[in-house]
């Protein structure tokens, strides 16, 4: 337990209670015949009346929450990439709707952990249902995306084991090879409808053929 005490925005001294032990540090310039009286009488509340007060109402609490308090919840994790105008990619790893809180989120490249200068975001937020969220960004040039390969670590207490997802697409993101695959097939769709239509066409013009 702390307790301070401040003037005009300053310290001026603290008071810590830690396993029975109780220390003072303060700026103001008392002589110790004269602080002892203060510190006498700080300690007795500490030890009778704030710490006991403090553990008694700590134990009520986990009491009644202690099934939400102790729940295991595991994370939802995705490894995503975003195009910018700029002609970079932001690479996410996103890890959402875990609890408890404490969480080891990795962003690899050709499964070695991207440095920490290179990497933003990594603060925990918290979600309105009482889970938490994680974000951890690289940006990244469009030509690296093809020469390395990109996959999101997360480690949790809801997890049994670690868990490595890759990149995904995410929506609106240019989808080429579908989209070629795709504009092929209905080519050859076409072609082969218009073959078919002037083939009959020239078979009904030529009229039955009379020998």
């Amino acid at each position: 337990m702390i307790t301070k005490s401040a003037f005009r925005g300053l310290t001026v001294d603290e008071l810590h209670f830690l396993d029975g032990k109780f220390t003072y540090q303060g700026s103001l310039n008392y002589t110790k015949l004269e602080i002892k009286p203060y510190l006498d009488l700080a300690m007795w509340r500490f030890e009778t009346l704030y710490y006991p007060a403090c553990i008694e109402t700590l134990k009520s609490y986990l009491k009644k929450r202690g099934t939400q308090v102790n729940r295991k919840v595991k994370p939802r994790v995705r490894l995503i990439q975003k195009a910018s105008d700029s002609g970079w990619l932001a690479v996410s790893c996103l890890a959402t709707g875990f609890y408890p809180r404490h969480i080891n989120l990795t962003l690899l490249r050709d499964g070695q952990p991207v440095s920490d200068h290179e990497v933003t975001g990594g603060d925990l937020l918290p979600n309105g249902d009482g889970t938490y969220q994680m974000r951890k960004s690289l940006e990244i040039r469009a030509e690296e995306r093809q020469k390395h390969k990109y996959t999101c670590s997360a480690k949790h207490l809801g997890l049994d084991n670690k868990l490595i997802v890759n990149l995904e697409f995410e929506p609106g993101e240019p989808y080429k090879p579908v989209i070629f695959s795709v504009l092929i097939s209905l080519t050859l769709v076409l072609v082969f409808g218009i073959g078919v239509f002037i083939y009959r066409c020239r078979k009904r013009r030529a009229g039955p053929d009379i020998s």
